[in-house]
């Protein structure tokens, strides 16, 4: 009985996380946009490393993919099965990994932005190859245009991040 509690009211949590990602993410206007998908929004990604350095690796991997499925079905760009995978549930679900870093939560962070971005990085030079400037190699191309605002977001959700920590939040309602 007491098992089944607990992971009811981290359902319930991941839910809350994954409307709170969707809110910040996707309805506030982001600070910046590029032209072929990607911003810096409003700390979009903090709810789910937060999630994932509250509840750990599997939890907040569950929950970044259920949120890149919402985003999708929300309006996401997507040009074909493999890609949609790569851009959405996989990138999302990647910000997971920073539940292995509870210790060390900027690590954490750091983790799942690198996740995502490899992620995108592999959709970016299969998929959106052609956007490259003429002479510039799609791999540097995909890293200078997806690291650029993942960077963005990195730094706001690394700031958040630390004041989470620094007035203890993380364990709040455990």
């Amino acid at each position: 009985m007491k098992k089944t509690m607990v992971s009811t009211k981290i359902l319930t949590e991941a839910v809350d996380v994954i409307a709170l990602t969707f809110v910040l993410k996707d309805l506030l206007p982001p600070i910046f946009q590029l032209p072929q998908g990607g911003s810096i929004t409003v700390a979009g990604m903090v709810p789910l490393l937060w999630f994932a350095l509250r509840r750990g690796l599997g939890w907040g991997t569950l929950a970044g993919i259920l949120y890149g499925l919402v985003h999708i079905a929300m309006g996401g760009y997507v040009v074909g099965p493999v890609q949609a995978l790569l851009d959405y549930p996989l990138a999302f679900g990647a910000i997971g990994v920073a539940g292995l870093f509870r210790k060390y939560p900027l690590a954490g962070v750091a983790s799942g932005v690198v996740g995502r971005f490899l992620f995108h990085l592999v959709s970016g030079v299969t998929f959106f190859w052609m956007y490259a400037p003429e002479g510039l190699d799609p791999v540097i191309y995909s890293a200078l245009y997806n690291g650029g605002y993942l960077l963005g977001e990195f730094l706001i959700s690394a700031i958040a991040i630390d004041i989470i920590v620094r007035r203890r939040l993380l364990d709040l309602y455990l």
